[in-house]
Order: structure tokens, then C-alpha cells, then sequence
């Protein structure tokens, strides 16, 4: 027997459309929006969608000549209620079939604006419709799976969820991508870029925290890898080691494509998504190499020549995550071209104890991690080398001078994440309201 819905508020009897096909015989009430509608002047087939899947509807006139007319004119995205008999035909989209006896139109539809001649352009500027999609109800399916596994592994970690400000007076991730807010006419106010220096704090309280929030990039960037408003999926944790934050973010991204691939096979198999190369990841371990290494293996496999010193780009992080079928972790950075909180390798001044993670297939970074500075006098030397004023920072160099301990963190794209999970071309689609450089409507 299908388990009915909620008998409140006039919702009972109803069943999801899934439910409907697991009963698979008698009598069921669904209820949706007509995804496809065809048929004659004795007889219309509806495909109604829910949440949960499609199925199609039979209508024959004989039983509904009151109501024909207003029938005969439904079309695409109209919601209605269906009453009827369920039984297995193979001929139907997804094998289901249901003999209607009775129809309630809750909301017409007229023109649905949203057809397959649509170019991206004129898809975003529809969002608000497009979410109906069967792509997009799919992407947003695995979404919720990769948040609430974030949220799992973490807290069976031993983790406490933590929140900090999303309206900030420092910056942590470059000045020159900081989002300013008119705050009640004071300046030096910015959305958050990372949760980071208002984490730290935290840690010396609860130890262990993580946070799913959203942060904000001014970054001038145009390309298929960026938002500049994004969620953010970020951990810290006292006592922790640089080899620690490689361990947890291995774990972390482990724990998500394995609920991914338990729990939305469907939706991957609606967005053509190869899991064979989803699941090396959960089966293997990472791959691990300097910064140092990564640039060796570049110039003999890839025949890409890269100074030391200069950070990986775009094509040179591509080319080496063609190599491996794993997500692969480069440590050890140059000091330059990491952030000032970055603690610096014991014997090797040069380099730091940072580390990201390359998503494979080319999906670019998508964890950024490293052990905390503890010295004050070196931080205080970087921020001054940033333009900074240092005593802006006193809250956060108080955390070196009363009780300092070793500790580490990283911070996770999770659109990103979603991006390479679904093997999407734009992460504009692994968010239901894309932010950009271009668009900040609807």
C-alpha cells in the first residue's frame, strides 16, 4: 500500500508519482504539471510530473464530456489532479499508465515560454521556469544529496556546525575581489569572501567546526568555473596538521560521491553522466604531489614548462587532471602566490603548507586547504606587505597571543563539486540563481 501524504489541508488520498508506480496496480490520486500533453478528439495523453517522476494519463472524452472542452485546451506546465486506475504498459514513457476517471484543473498554463530552440542567454533570463526542467529538477536532486552529505560527514566526525558573519571588516582572500557594502553610509564593510578568520576564534572554544555557507568573489571572470556568489562548504580544526586537512578533505569528497551514486542514480542517468568516472574516487585513493612535482610531471607528460614560482593556471591544472581518474591533491605551493595565513614548511621557507585539491575531467580546484600561521610577527610582516592595516586584525592576532595551539582547515566549492558530480559545462547550472560578472536577475 503507498504511503498517502499529510491528510491536512486538503491533501488526502494524494500520493507522489513514484509511489503511484511502487503500487504498481488500483486505484491512485496523483496530482502535478502536464510535462507533455497529445492526442485527438476522443482522446488526450497527459505525461504529468511531480517531484518524484513522470507518468502518463489516459483521458477519453466518453467519460469527461462536461469537462472536454476545457481539457482539449490544456497544455505544457498547466497543474492538475488526476483520479484514476494504475496498470503496467510498456508503450507508456516510463512503463506506467493511468486510466483517469476524473480531473481537477488547478492552474492553466498558457504559451509556456521556455521551448528547445532557447540559447543559454534567454534560459537564464527564464530561470524562475527553467527550474522545471527535467535536467534542472535532477541537478537540484543531487544538490540536496551533496549538501546533506556534507552536513553527515561531518557531524559523524565530531564536528560542530558553526556560523560566522556574512557582513565583515577584513578581508582574507585578496582585496582586489572583496564585495563592498554601503552600511548605513560607513565603509570597510564586505560580504564574506570565507568564514575563515571568524572561525578561527571559534575553534579554541569547540575545537572542531564546519560551516555550509554562501561566500562572495568580485572577480571579473567570465568563464564557465565562475560565481560570485557561491556556497561554501568549510572546516577548521584545532590540533590539526597539514596531513589531517588532506585526510579529512579525501574523506569528505569520498562520503559525497558515494551518497551521490547510492541515492541519485536516476537523476545521473537523466543527465548522461558517465559514473564509471565518478567511481574511481570512492574506490581509490587520491593522488598526492608537491607543487614541486606537479611541475615535473607537466613538463615530461604534457610538454607545459612552467617557472617555479608561478601558480598552476586554468589549462596547466586541466592538463594534469586528464592524467589521473582520481582527484588529485598538490601540497607545498610558493609562499607568493598563497594567502598570508598559510604556514610556512619547516626547512623550506619558500614553500607552505597549503595544499588543493583538482577535481578530475578538468573541473578545476575544488578544496583549498592549509595549516594556520602562528607567529604574529609573520602575519603581521604579510599583512603589512598586503596593504593592510594590521591593527584592523587585533581580534584575529589575539587568537596567537592567548593560548595558541597548531591548527588547520580548507574550504570547499560546492557548486563546484556539484559541477564535476553531474558533469556539467557551466556550474551557472549547479545553482538554482546563477550569480556572475553579467547576471544578477531574475
Amino acid at each position: 500500500m503507498p504511503k498517502r501524504t499529510n491528510s491536512k489541508n486538503g491533501n488526502e488520498g494524494f500520493i507522489s508519482i513514484q509511489q503511484a508506480m511502487d503500487a504498481g496496480s488500483g486505484e491512485v490520486a496523483v496530482r502535478g504539471w502536464i510535462y507533455r500533453e497529445r492526442g485527438n478528439k476522443n482522446l488526450r495523453f497527459i505525461v504529468l510530473r511531480d517531484a518524484s517522476n513522470i507518468i502518463q494519463c489516459v483521458l477519453k472524452k466518453e467519460n469527461f464530456e462536461n469537462q472536454w472542452d476545457s481539457i482539449d485546451k490544456l497544455q505544457i506546465e498547466a497543474s492538475v489532479k488526476i483520479w484514476g486506475t494504475i496498470k503496467k504498459d510498456e508503450r507508456a514513457p516510463t512503463g506506467y499508465e493511468i486510466a483517469a476517471e476524473k480531473i481537477e484543473i488547478v492552474g492553466e498554463s498558457n504559451e509556456f515560454p521556455i521551448n528547445k530552440d532557447l540559447n543559454e542567454e534567454l534560459l537564464g533570463d527564464r530561470r524562475h521556469l527553467w527550474l522545471r526542467s527535467q535536467k534542472m529538477t535532477a541537478i537540484m536532486k543531487v544538490r540536496s544529496t551533496v549538501f546533506g552529505a556534507i552536513h553527515e560527514y561531518f557531524r559523524s566526525e565530531g564536528f560542530y556546525e558553526y556560523q560566522s558573519p556574512i557582513l565583515q571588516s577584513v578581508q582574507c582572500e585578496g582585496g582586489s575581489t572583496l564585495f563592498d557594502v554601503d552600511y548605513f553610509g560607513k565603509k570597510g564593510v564586505f560580504l564574506a569572501q570565507t568564514w575563515q578568520l571568524y572561525a578561527e576564534p571559534a575553534i579554541f572554544s569547540l575545537e572542531r567546526i564546519y560551516t555550509v555557507a554562501p561566500s562572495f568573489r568580485a572577480e571579473k571572470s567570465k568563464t564557465s568555473r565562475h560565481l560570485t556568489e557561491y556556497w561554501h562548504a568549510e572546516m577548521e580544526a584545532a590540533w590539526a596538521t597539514f596531513r589531517d586537512i588532506q585526510d579529512y578533505g579525501e574523506a569528505l569528497l569520498k562520503h559525497v560521491v558515494g551518497k551521490v551514486l547510492e541515492q541519485n542514480l536516476e537523476e545521473l542517468k537523466i543527465l548522461e553522466r558517465d559514473i564509471g568516472k565518478l567511481e574511481p574516487t570512492i574506490k581509490k585513493p587520491f593522488v598526492r604531489m608537491t607543487y614541486t612535482q606537479a611541475l615535473k610531471i607537466l613538463a615530461e607528460k604534457c610538454k607545459i614548462k612552467i617557472p617555479w614560482g608561478k601558480d598552476l593556471r586554468t589549462i596547466e591544472e586541466d592538463k594534469l587532471s586528464k592524467l589521473y581518474d582520481t582527484p588529485i591533491i598538490v601540497t607545498e605551493y610558493p609562499k607568493e602566490v598563497k594567502a598570508f595565513y598559510m604556514k610556512e614548511t619547516e626547512g623550506n621557507p619558500k614553500v607552505v603548507n597549503g595544499c588543493d585539491f583538482i577535481a578530475p575531467e578538468g573541473y578545476g580546484e575544488i578544496i583549498g586547504g592549509s595549516e594556520r600561521e602562528a607567529d604574529i610577527e609573520e602575519l603581521s610582516k604579510k599583512l603589512i606587505s598586503m596593504g593592510e592595516k594590521v591593527e584592523e586584525y587585533e581580534f584575529y592576532l589575539d587568537t596567537r597571543r592567548y593560548g595558541s595551539v597548531p591548527h588547520a582547515g580548507f574550504g570547499m566549492g560546492v557548486e563546484r563539486i556539484i559541477s564535476w558530480i553531474c558533469g556539467l559545462t557551466t556550474i551557472k547550472d549547479a545553482i538554482p540563481f546563477p550569480r556572475t560578472m553579467m547576471r544578477t536577475k531574475p
